[in-house]
């Protein structure tokens, strides 16, 4: 009898983290709240076009959340959301007046003028 092996090939993160954002991550989980296991991307309805992101921390994982390991802890992407962020780089930019995280979405077709909000 012949036997046939399968390979499974690791499938690419739907969300790539730059060096930043991952040290951003870290820095999140080093002073995280108690019970804390990681740090969530969510895609909420809200703002003038439709859809916002969102990052909180996260005390129990979604069984079906993306689950990213990056460095200084585990960054996971709510379910709902994947598709709206498949192919996204996330960052982190500080500079003399603010701090926050971007997205480069490739999904998103427009923004709101405040850049608050996006479509898909």
């Amino acid at each position: 009898m012949n036997a046939t092996t399968t390979t499974t090939r690791a499938r690419p993160a739907a969300v790539m983290l730059t060096p930043a954002a991952q040290q951003r991550v870290a820095d999140l989980m080093a002073k995280a709240p108690e019970g804390a296991i990681g740090v969530k991307l969510s895609t909420p309805r809200r703002g003038c076009s439709g859809l916002a992101y969102s990052v909180d921390y996260v005390t129990q994982a979604g069984q079906f959340d993306e689950r990213i390991e990056t460095p200084g802890g585990v960054f996971f992407i709510d379910a709902a959301s994947v598709l709206y962020l498949i192919g996204s780089t996330m960052d982190w930019v500080e500079d003399d007046f603010t701090a926050g995280f971007v997205f480069n979405n490739p999904n998103a077709k427009g923004s709101c003028g405040c850049g608050e909000s996006f479509t898909v």
